[in-house]
């Protein structure tokens, strides 16, 4: 009896819910991990074995965390050939190892903790840490951090220090505000901003000794929408010598940090020269060159910082903190979706089975969320399209959904601006949604109405043609 010879199966065809990835599975063969602590780091060097094929030589060793050992541990791992080598990031404490291991010229990666979580059902030690952290480096299983270069580090350490002393100076100044309660007077109920030019010298009057309400009334500035009667209501209460000498003491502490942010702002200007790929292209011929007039046509060329300045909300101190968060290369970001999703503002997909739901964005960059955050309020009160945006989402969603949607097209749209030095911001109109879909608008119209006229129904219905008899509308909607 013949036997019969059984065909292969053929292989499945991709069916159009498979997804194809161009993502190669890359595996390590020398790899290395840290498992940094503060003062000293747990090193796991692997490498293939020198006789035996298919096998691996792991090695563990502690190395304090001073200048000359890392040094010297960097030197033994590019002698060693190391492919990659792997950081977990800890407080701080990763960035004498990271800095000295680029300069070495080793491939170095910082990870997440979170991304790194130790086998349950094993003691939980540094040296476990450490080797299961280099055999997730071997087989790519980690996802690296966004680490910049030394030039947009610099500017970053010097944009965040601005953001902490201009907390610092509000601070100061609601000090101020709570010393003026606890004496009984009620400037800010009065005056707008306390520490405008007619507050200042409310203020620098009652520390120089000053107590008449009169008096004080008389030093406000005649564009003040509060009457003398009201200012000088406001400025009678007990204040006491004690009152004078805080007040004193943190307007000496305000004028100083004022001065050092000034200072800040020149530095950072100066910071930002050094950095490339800030510049931008002729918008007439496409030459490249600084911010002005181009050498070649005369059209203007504006670069990174002034187009992104085009963004209502966003000023030359918000461009800035992008640029430092953001950096320059933005091929670490392949699409302005995973910029924005760096940031974390967009919120996750959660799916279980037919449910499917939106998580919580989670906590991004809070320099550059700030920053955006800011420049969304403050678009709000325009009529633009991010401030239209804004407006329309915060009666449907709320006020903080909306922040973080007008966030997240600002980073998407700066993506945009660093990427590509011709891009420039096109301003939609206040009444571009109107436009798109006018549908909408008429269901939200005879909605209002409904709701205007309880008991009531809305009906549109076709023009009707003029009779002769008299004057006929253009169109007219029946209620029911």
């Amino acid at each position: 009896m013949a036997r019969m010879r059984s065909r292969p199966a053929s292989p499945p065809v991709p069916g159009p819910g498979t997804d194809v990835t161009d993502e190669p599975v890359q595996v390590i063969s020398r790899a290395a991990a840290i498992d940094v602590a503060k003062g000293s780091g747990m090193v796991c060097l692997r490498l293939p074995h020198e006789s035996r094929s298919g096998r691996r030589t792991q090695q563990v060793w502690e190395v304090t965390a001073t200048f000359a050992s890392v040094v010297t541990l960097m030197d033994h791992l590019a002698c060693q050939g190391v492919e990659r080598l792997v950081l977990e990031s800890t407080s701080d404490y990763w960035r004498i190892w990271h800095y000295l291991a680029e300069a070495a010229g080793l491939e170095v990666w910082l990870v997440n903790a979170r991304d790194v979580r130790h086998l349950p059902g094993r003691s939980k030690t540094d040296r476990l840490d450490c080797a299961w952290l280099c055999k997730l480096n071997e087989r790519g299983m980690l996802r690296r951090s966004f680490v910049p270069p030394e030039p947009v580090r610099d500017l970053r350490a010097l944009t965040r220090l601005r953001a902490r002393l201009t907390q610092d100076r509000v601070r100061h100044q609601n000090r101020i505000e709570k010393v003026l309660e606890d004496a009984l007077l009620k400037v800010s109920s009065v005056i707008s901003d306390l520490m405008g030019a007619s507050g200042r010298r409310f203020l620098q009057a009652l520390v120089d000794g000053e107590r008449s309400p009169a008096a004080l009334a008389a030093l406000g500035d005649s564009r003040l929408r509060a009457s003398q009667a009201e200012l000088k209501a406001a400025l009678t209460g007990r204040f006491r010598d004690i009152h004078a000498f805080e007040i004193g003491m943190l307007l000496e502490l305000t004028d100083e940090l004022t001065a050092r942010i000034t200072r800040l702002d020149g530095q950072i200007a100066a910071q930002l020269e050094t950095i490339p790929g800030l510049g931008g292209v002729c918008a007439g011929c496409g030459q490249p060159g600084p911010d002005g007039p181009c050498t070649g046509c005369g059209d203007p060329v504006l670069g990174v910082i002034s187009r992104l300045d085009e963004i209502p909300g966003i000023g030359v101190e918000a461009a800035q903190v992008i640029v430092a968060e953001l950096g320059t290369d933005m091929s670490q970001f392949p699409t302005p979706a995973h910029a924005a999703a760096w940031a974390r503002l967009t919120p996750r997909t959660i799916q279980s089975g037919a449910t499917s739901k939106a998580g919580r964005t989670g906590k991004g960059d809070p320099y550059l969320r700030g920053a955006t955050g800011a420049a969304v309020m403050s678009a709000a009160r325009t009529d633009t399209y991010p401030g239209a945006r804004y407006r329309r989402l915060a009666r449907k969603r709320g006020k903080q959904k909306a922040i973080v949607a007008g966030s997240r097209v600002i980073v998407e749209t700066a993506h945009r601006i660093i990427a590509d030095p011709g891009f420039r911001y096109a301003e939609l109109g206040s009444g571009y949604h109107d436009q798109r879909d006018a549908g909408r608008q008429s269901r939200d119209k005879i909605r209002q109405l409904e709701k205007l006229n309880p008991g009531m129904t809305v009906t549109l219905t076709p023009r009707q043609p003029d009779s002769g008899g008299g004057c006929v509308p253009a169109g007219h909607a029946s209620a029911a």
